[in-house]
């Protein structure tokens, strides 16, 4: 049987710090060269059986302290890094193994500062909802986050983008995907950049949607990911590659403040052209027609989830071809990401503590105006989801994470 190497340079460094030795002093006592020494903490060299029972005997040190792994402080980075927010930083298991075993103290200050930094920023959420209760603006952009900055953006508009529906419907086009648009977009991948697709089980990626190794030229997709959303982490990075001009040239309408803001937002421009991917807009459109906007109907006719629908419906805007006018409603548990903008004249809430946390998040008709909207919106709460007569119609109870999904108002305004 072969025989498991232990690499704990990094454990062996502060064991050594700890009691304040040189590597010279260290390695006399166990009976090997200062050289062999330092490769063995910069993970080098594996630790052999003889060394691991002479630093017990020498040190009185504790096998199992230098066998185990980084713990806990490995789970909170996880955590930490699968925080939305640093989507575009997001380091592979090897890198975090190495903080947290290298640098204990570092990456427990890095967890401090991620709890310190959410906390803050519910704070400020609790906060704007008071003021705006009472009537009064939240004055708070000096303090405005670059997801706020985003999230306001996208508000401030129609979600609707013309030059991403062109570029993904030509996309879409190119493909010919037939009934397969998952294996047209990687093979479009294979073909023209050398990128290979790859499903990875739960353990290996247990926090993230997707990450691409650009080492290897694979895109690693979790399997938690239910075959919806898998597909479209495939399309987010197709339309990233080939829709990059596009997305680029609306990013530029936003006008951001900061680098972190405009790489939000850019991330929420490749979500909406996946969208526009995998239902061009015109055969998407058509369909709604003909179906009457019957939401679990065009979901098996495009193969697609409930809710990728939902969010498509916000987006039928186009000059001299739009469809019925929707807008996104979203209450649940505090948001970690922009979905489909709201209706900036629609009061929304600034707090998920001001609604029910278990609502759904609906697409409504638009009103023609704030006055008349009260009569005309509809908010189901998940639990008392029913089938009601084109209305409401109820989607499968959950998605890929056991979560219920979004309910949808298909009616006329």
């Amino acid at each position: 049987m072969a025989e498991n190497k232990i690499f704990a340079g990094p454990r062996v460094r502060r064991i050594r710090n700890g009691l304040q030795l040189t590597q010279t002093a260290m390695a006399e006592a166990l009976g090997i060269s200062p050289s062999y020494l330092n490769l063995i903490e910069r993970n080098q060299r594996p630790l052999t059986v003889q060394l691991l029972l002479k630093l017990a005997s020498v040190y009185k040190v504790d096998l199992e302290e230098l066998q185990g792994e980084a713990g806990s402080g490995l789970a909170q980075l996880r955590e930490v890094f699968a925080d939305p927010l640093l989507a575009g930083e997001l380091p592979g298991d090897q890198e975090l193994v190495e903080v947290a075993e290298a640098a204990p103290n570092v990456s427990g200050g890095i967890v401090k500062l991620y709890r310190a930094y959410r906390e803050q920023a519910s704070r400020l959420r609790d906060l704007a909802a008071l003021l705006a209760g009472e009537g009064h603006m939240a004055a708070l952009a000096d303090t405005r986050l670059p997801m706020d900055e985003v999230r306001e953006a996208f508000e401030a508009r129609p979600n609707h983008f013309a030059r991403i529906e062109e570029a993904a419907e030509a996309l879409h086009a190119s493909l010919s995907p037939g009934d397969d648009l998952s294996g047209a977009m990687k093979a479009w991948l294979r073909r023209e950049h050398g990128l290979a697709v790859r499903t990875l089980p739960v353990h290996v990626m247990p926090t993230l949607r997707r990450r691409f190794d650009r080492h290897s030229m694979r895109l690693f997709i979790s399997e938690r990911l239910s075959p919806f959303d898998q597909l479209r982490e495939i399309a987010i990075e197709v339309a990233s590659i080939a829709c990059h001009e596009a997305i680029a040239a609306e990013l530029e309408q936003f006008r951001f403040t900061t680098a972190e803001a405009r790489r939000i937002g850019r991330f929420e421009l490749a979500r909406y052209a996946a969208h526009a991917l995998m239902m061009p807009y015109a055969a998407f459109l058509a369909a709604a027609q003909r179906m009457k906007y019957d939401v679990a109907v065009l979901a098996a006719r495009f193969q697609v989830s409930y809710e990728q629908v939902a969010n498509r419906l916000t987006m039928l805007q186009r000059a001299g071809a739009a469809g019925v006018p929707f807008f996104s409603w979203r209450s649940t548990a505090p948001a970690t990401g922009c979905v489909a903008p709201e209706r900036k004249d629609f009061p929304m809430p600034a707090s998920a503590a001001a609604v029910p946390s278990s609502t759904s998040r609906l697409p409504l008709p638009c009103p023609a105006s704030f006055s008349s909207t009260a009569s005309r919106c509809l908010m189901v709460p998940n639990s008392s989801l029913s089938p009601a007569p084109s209305t409401v119609r109820r989607p499968p109870s959950t998605n890929g994470f056991g979560a219920r999904r979004s309910s949808s108002a298909a009616r006329q305004p």
